[in-house]
């Protein structure tokens, strides 16, 4: 979509669809951005597992997950949908000091494995995924 080019933020639900030998897969792109929460709802209550994507970069994580952040707010609607199975991408760990920084990377995971255990979440089962 062009706007969503234009803001560089999803506004829409997208789908693809694969299936192996096993499963049929659908992925659902659905938006995080607080002025499309509607649409997000409707992608993740449709959803068996979420990837739940934090930023590493200074303050911008710090900003997800504290009191009424995206992060905290994400996590919670998933679960509350009925998604029980959760992976975290930690995005944006080039943009750590320094880059890529493990130490970063862990602090996220302790603070984000305390957040989710309290909503439900098993921590020791979601799989923490660092990217960039």
């Amino acid at each position: 979509l062009k706007a969503e080019r234009e803001r560089g933020i999803t506004i829409d639900i997208a789908l693809w669809k694969f299936e192996t030998s096993k499963y049929y897969v659908t992925i659902i792109d659905a938006p995080g951005h607080r002025d499309f929460i509607k649409n997000m709802i409707t992608g993740t209550s449709q959803a068996d597992c979420a990837v739940l994507i934090v930023a590493a970069g200074t303050g911008e994580f710090e900003a997800g997950i504290s009191k009424n952040g995206q992060t905290r707010e994400h996590a919670l609607l998933a679960f509350t949908l009925g998604v029980k199975q959760l992976i975290v991408g930690v995005n944006k760990m080039d943009s750590t000091d320094p880059p890529y920084s493990e130490a970063r990377f862990e602090e996220i995971k302790k603070e984000v494995s305390s957040y989710i255990k309290k909503i439900g979440y098993n921590p020791a089962a979601v799989a923490f995924v660092p990217i960039s």
